[in-house]
């Protein structure tokens, strides 16, 4: 047995030893008070008539509610780059410039090569033109028997063979086209340009990546772009609350960075699956940012109200008590000066509240001392206690 297992034996045995010994001198101050008729000071409450509130509290990150990487199409070395974190970004805007010799290049030879295609067919539909002359000439001179079958064949196999040139050379102009279009989309790759869908309103450069002169690879990261004029909040449902969440329902948001104040949302988007290594589902919260002054990232913590009742019955939390398992309250007699235990059904507990569903109560409740009553034990409350209970009131009334 190591030392580390020693020593939290050693904790819990004076835990239990200390429990034992509450438990005991409890028991026996209560046997005395019963033994002797002794009244047990107490600190009374009054029940009242309140709203209360089931809500739960969870606490998550700021996400924002877009978010994308701009990055190069191809590789090459970054030349100038014309944003830095937190400025503003325009659809269309151009980002960063590469280094574009290579691909300047390319284009002039690709327009070269189509220029040559070009004077190709020219020169095919010139020949073209003779060969298919000469052929209906000797066609026609074969009518009038003048020329040889074998002549007519010759005249008929080069006309064939100079339209199949152009054919040709018609083709290869098509080609060098589509290179000269494929060597201009490269060439515009060179230049970075923001670009997203929905929307036309600015966004914000959330990070700068790389600096100018760095050798880029073909889809390296230069920045990331981010939408916050609304936000969502990530939190985590255990099983338990997963039922009472829903779309559409509010929520109340808070965050360190500003204390007095509190953000509206509304659960858009909760997961269908809880996963099994902590039993949690993502539930996102959408909130407007029209103020830009939540940031992604940010801790929050976001309240979720499950239930109110209006006019509830309510006491102090630490007015519930629990004696042969079963849970009640202890109502005091002011005139009799008696406690009586009354089993309770408790229905919201909001902070140190709770409500009373059943039985109906009214009146004066403990809150201090009840764990040393019994059903109908005498108590007594300090003088500057009672100044409080509705009979101290209505005898000064009175008087």
């Amino acid at each position: 047995m190591n030392r580390k297992t020693i020593i939290t034996a050693i904790l819990i045995g004076i835990a239990v030893i200390g429990w034992l010994m509450y438990t005991k001198m409890t028991l026996s101050t209560k046997q005395m008070a019963r033994e002797r008729g002794m009244s047990v000071a107490v600190e009374l409450t009054p029940i009242r008539k309140t709203l209360i509130r089931e809500v739960g509290v969870f606490t998550g990150t700021l996400l924002p509610e877009s978010q994308f990487i701009v990055a190069p199409k191809i590789a090459g070395r970054l030349n100038k780059i014309f944003i830095d974190i937190g400025d503003h970004v325009n659809q269309g805007q151009l980002i960063a410039i590469l280094e574009d010799e290579e691909y300047v290049q390319q284009v002039d030879q690709a327009r070269a090569e189509l220029d040559v295609a070009r004077a190709n067919i020219e020169e095919n539909h010139s020949a073209l033109n003779l060969a298919q002359r000469e052929f209906e000439r000797a066609r026609a001179l074969r009518e009038k028997k003048i020329v040889s079958e074998s002549e007519l064949d010759a005249a008929e196999a080069q006309y064939k063979a100079s339209l199949a040139k152009q054919k040709v050379a018609v083709a290869q102009v098509a080609q060098k086209e589509a290179e000269l279009k494929t060597a201009q989309v490269r060439l515009d790759y060179t230049r970075i340009k923001a670009s997203w869908e929905n929307g036309r309103e600015s966004r914000l450069v959330g990070e700068r990546f790389v600096d100018e002169g760095t050798m880029l690879t073909a889809n390296a990261p230069i920045a990331s772009i981010i939408d916050i004029r609304n936000l969502k909040a990530v939190i985590h449902v255990i099983e338990r609350d997963y039922p009472r969440v829903a779309t559409g329902r509010q929520a109340v948001v808070s965050t360190d960075a500003y204390h007095n104040r509190t953000f509206s949302g509304t659960i858009a988007r909760i997961a269908p699956l809880l996963k099994e290594a902590a039993r949690q589902a993502r539930v996102e919260v959408d909130i407007p940012n029209p103020e830009n002054l939540l940031k992604p990232g940010m801790f929050v913590r976001v309240e979720i109200e499950f239930a109110r009742h209006a006019d509830a019955t309510v006491v102090p939390l630490n007015a519930l008590t629990k004696q042969n398992g079963q849970q009640g309250i202890f109502l005091a007699d002011t005139k009799a000066m008696r406690a009586k235990l009354i089993p309770v059904k408790v229905g919201i507990i909001n902070g140190d509240m709770a409500e009373i569903l059943e039985p109906a109560v009214s009146g004066m409740v403990v809150t201090v001392g009840q764990h040393l009553l019994e059903d109908g034990a005498a108590i007594t409350v300090p003088e500057e206690r009672r100044e409080d209970t509705p009979d101290r009131k209505n005898n000064s009334q009175q008087g």
